[in-house]
């Protein structure tokens, strides 16, 4: 299992490390505030955040996550993306 921390580095963006092994990948994330509520509701944007990498992690390596992106950008790849974050939100 991936260890997934998430940072805080602005007020919209995060910086997420995966690290797998001996092996690790940086991403930018920009999350509004519009879209932590939407995907979300009330959980901390880092919480969601996190989430969403254990959700690509399932999908596909760490490796072929894009680098830098929009959290909405993953529904676009997976159309089953809200729904499935809703449930891990349970």
């Amino acid at each position: 299992m991936a260890e997934i921390t998430v940072t805080r580095i602005s007020e919209n963006t995060f910086r997420v490390a995966v690290v797998e092994g001996d092996s690790q990948t940086v991403h930018n994330v920009t999350a509004l505030d519009e879209d932590s509520r939407r995907y979300g509701g009330d959980v901390p944007a880092e919480r969601l955040i996190e989430l969403s990498f254990e959700f690509l992690l399932e999908r596909e390596a760490k490796e072929s996550i894009l680098t830098t992106f929009d959290l909405p950008i993953i529904e676009h790849y997976f159309p089953e993306y809200p729904r499935a974050i809703q449930k891990r939100l349970g």
